[in-house]
């Protein structure tokens, strides 16, 4: 006989995977009713973060929790960028007071202060994932803070993620041409 999972062991098999959170948007995905969440958060063991975002108590915190629920705020398609993938990486000595998070759509909700959304559509080359974090690219990160960090910092971030296998040949050349055509 199978056991049949409920809608919170449904819902835990996909916070597993992203970092103890769970959307509403999964929960559609899933076939179950949004209004369940609220109901499951009433209950205990899972909380409301934000609109939309729960997170399951039990499921250990990381230091990327922050990053993920970021993410998850952003909304469908939102990335992990800028300044954020370098601190993620430990590149460039930066720490964003905010973490960036770039989203093709318009993001109607409000956010809160620790979260910075970018409003753009990404190259299918731009976006990747690093350990479950959807994310730009560490060579997209290194472009898009050329008006963020100081060059110094990020021509020293190139190399050292080329040397740590962050970067490609061709890639750490079109970041180090790009600093280059940015005094």
């Amino acid at each position: 006989m199978t056991k049949r999972l409920t809608y919170r062991g449904m819902l835990r098999e996909v916070a597993l995977d992203q970092y103890g959170y769970v959307t509403s948007r999964d929960a559609r995905r899933l076939g179950i009713p949004v209004t369940e969440l609220p109901k499951l958060a009433a209950r205990g063991g899972v909380r409301r973060v934000g609109w939309g975002l729960y997170r399951f108590d039990d499921i250990p915190m990381t230091p990327r929790d922050q990053y993920m629920e970021a993410v998850l705020l952003g909304g469908a398609g939102a990335v992990l960028s800028h300044d954020a993938v370098l601190a993620l990486h430990r590149l460039a000595l930066v720490n964003p007071r905010t973490i960036r998070v770039t989203a093709p759509a318009r993001n109607r909700r409000a956010l809160p202060g620790h979260v910075t959304l970018v409003r753009r559509a990404l190259g299918p080359t731009d976006a990747t994932i690093y350990e479950g974090l959807p994310a730009t690219t560490v060579a997209r990160a290194l472009i898009d803070c050329i008006p963020l960090v100081r060059r110094d910092r990020l021509v020293d971030a190139a190399n050292e993620a080329r040397a740590e296998g962050l970067l490609t040949r061709s890639e750490h050349r079109r970041v180090l041409g790009e600093l280059r055509a940015h005094p």
